[in-house]
């Protein structure tokens, strides 16, 4: 049976979006984390998405080629869960609407490699309330993201770049 696994960025304050915005995006300068996020990338042949992640990752994906990263997310199927979206512009995607559970279940089912998922929303509670999210992998970023980041800014900051606190899987 096929697992999915989720990989999402998170800030210490516990945001999740706009992570192609924060400081380093999750790209250490040795190319490590890249390497992590290829490799699971490359493990699995289907990508799954909420409604709220699809139209990011829809334009900027497309918008790519020409890269290993880019060009096998492109070539990908994809499945987008929403109840709104009814002609997705990204080759190879299928909305999913209705019994989403009982069509993720079905999809864990079929033959194949894993399926990914990023970013995390009610299409992630509903697959851990339901016991369909097999691994869950938090990508920690060390600065406050939310609003609240002046106030926390003017705080000294528990973590520090070393290699006791910082860790590259």
């Amino acid at each position: 049976m096929r697992r999915i696994i989720n990989s999402t960025y998170i800030s210490l304050d516990g945001v999740i979006q706009d992570p192609q915005d924060w400081p380093g995006n999750g790209i250490e300068p040795d190319g490590s984390g890249l390497k992590v996020q290829t490799d699971l990338l490359f493990a699995c042949d289907a990508v799954l998405m909420g409604g709220r992640t699809y139209p990011g990752f829809a334009a900027a994906w497309m918008a790519r080629s020409g890269d290993p990263y880019s060009d096998r997310i492109n070539s990908m199927t994809k499945y987008v869960v929403s109840s709104t979206l009814r002609d997705p512009e990204w080759n190879n995607t299928t909305v999913i609407s209705g019994d989403v559970i009982t069509e993720i279940r079905r999809l864990k089912e079929q033959p194949g490699l894993d399926i990914v998922q990023y970013g995390f929303g009610q299409l992630s509670y509903a697959l851990l309330e339901h016991g369909l999210l097999d691994e869950l992998r938090l990508w920690v970023h060390p600065l406050w993201a939310s609003s609240r980041r002046a106030e926390c800014a003017a705080r000294p900051s528990p973590v520090r770049d070393s290699p006791t606190t910082r860790r590259t899987l």
